[in-house]
């Protein structure tokens, strides 16, 4: 792994996640009922409200500010998340945020 790289290469070979976000990088570990992402945003995104299947993630690097059901929150590196089946969430992902996320969920994203 270079200096300037954060997954090494064990991760960076899996295959992309088709997730249309500029700046992102996301590889897809895909398992027989659930996906995890691991994702990697160059530019800061704002995500609008969407709801599916349970999600959980670990912020790796960075902060994410999450409404969870009209409930904000921030989260930096180290903390977890959960947001449960069905419930409407948003984001404002910062330039740099680095996460883990396992969707409940086989279908989430198609590799690219």
């Amino acid at each position: 792994m270079s200096k300037g790289e954060f997954f090494p290469e064990i991760i960076t070979k899996l295959p992309e996640a088709d997730i249309p976000i500029e700046g992102l990088h996301s590889y897809l570990f895909q398992g027989e009922r659930q996906q995890f992402v691991f994702m990697s945003f160059e530019n800061a995104v704002e995500v609008p409200e969407h709801s599916h299947e349970a999600q959980w993630g670990v912020v790796l690097d960075g902060e994410i500010e999450l409404t969870i059901d009209s409930k904000e929150c921030i989260f930096t590196k180290g903390d977890t998340y959960f947001i449960p089946k069905d419930v409407k969430h948003s984001a404002r992902i910062g330039k740099g945020y680095k996460d883990l996320t396992l969707f409940d969920q086989e279908d989430r994203y198609r590799a690219k």
